[in-house]
């Protein structure tokens, strides 16, 4: 209850006391931290259709609803908006095949409790959220209207690799960053069943993008639907803050993934990178790898104009 307070607390505060209705459900009773989803609905009827927005890895609710106005301005434009959080909790990967599982019961839920079968449907997230969506939208027997991710990584053999690099070369992932380079590259090898170099096929299939990958068998699911990535390549604010160049950028895989797309005869896989707008909240700090570089309004536009 105290937790469920403070996510309505949250969404006061950031929709200046909109009269909105938010709800968290529970498919776990039980369980308030996985295998959930918080829902904020439009404040009339008809819906314009729903929006599943997928936190990036780390993030609840709440810490969304705080970095963002998008799913309080999709709702106000008649989207309901659901963020959901899967079987691990805020530790999910979202593009593994349990993660992708629990997705899959979160929006059977949602489609059979709201009785949503014949309204169409958008995907998003940010980071680790635009993987799990980007995944979700391959393989989906009933593709999404529209999907876009957020600086988001897309191909993890070069997302493995490039954190082997900053672990081996540069010493990243001491105990002082509490081993999260080491813990990525130990939770990827889970997932794909080894490394790169020992098991390449399940990178090719789990991965939503593989550039390795010359079938282009992943995105072949996509070819039919609209898709745009948003990305602020801001190298030289990741070599001066964080010492991290290129090779360890998001822009590599998204860049890559809509070139082929659009190869392939998908004239509506759209790539859009910014600059100057990455900025976190509460303190307003300056981030590429942000909620913010996204125009809102112009987005949900674009969501609601395909057809």
């Amino acid at each position: 209850m105290y937790r469920y307070s403070l996510i309505i607390l949250s969404f006061l505060m950031m929709t200046e006391l909109s009269a909105q209705k938010i709800e968290k459900v529970l498919l776990d009773k039980n369980d308030t931290t996985r295998n959930c989803y918080t829902i904020i609905y439009p404040d009339s009827l008809p819906w314009m259709g729903y929006l599943f927005l997928v936190p990036g890895f780390g993030e609840t609710a709440e810490d969304v609803l705080l970095q963002t106005k998008l799913p309080v301005e999709t709702a106000e434009r008649g989207i309901l908006t659901i963020i959901p959080t899967f079987q691990d909790g805020v530790s999910s990967f979202g593009f593994d095949s349990l993660s992708q599982q629990a997705f899959r019961r979160i929006v059977d839920d949602v489609t059979s409790r709201h009785k949503l079968q014949d309204l169409e449907y958008y995907l998003g997230g940010f980071s680790m959220g635009g993987s799990t969506v980007v995944k979700f939208a391959e393989t989906a027997d009933k593709k999404p209207k529209a999907v876009f991710a957020i600086d988001s990584p897309l191909d993890f053999e070069r997302f493995y690799n490039s954190t082997k690099r900053d672990v081996m070369l540069f010493g990243k992932g001491g105990s002082g960053e509490e081993n999260i380079y080491l813990y990525l590259l130990s939770r990827i090898e889970q997932i794909m069943g080894g490394t790169p170099q020992t098991a390449l096929k399940n990178y090719h299939k789990i991965s939503p993008y593989s550039l390795s990958d010359t079938t282009q068998s992943a995105i072949k699911g996509l070819l039919g639907t609209p898709i745009r990535i948003y990305i602020e390549p801001d190298i030289q604010w990741w070599l001066d803050e964080r010492e991290t160049d290129v090779f360890g950028l998001n822009i590599i895989d998204c860049s890559a993934m809509i070139n082929e797309l659009k190869r392939l005869g998908n004239d509506r896989a759209v790539l859009i990178t910014t600059q100057n707008k990455g900025y976190r909240k509460p303190d307003n700090n300056r981030h590429p790898h942000s909620w913010s570089i996204v125009d809102n309004r112009e987005l949900i536009e674009w969501l609601l104009q395909q057809k």
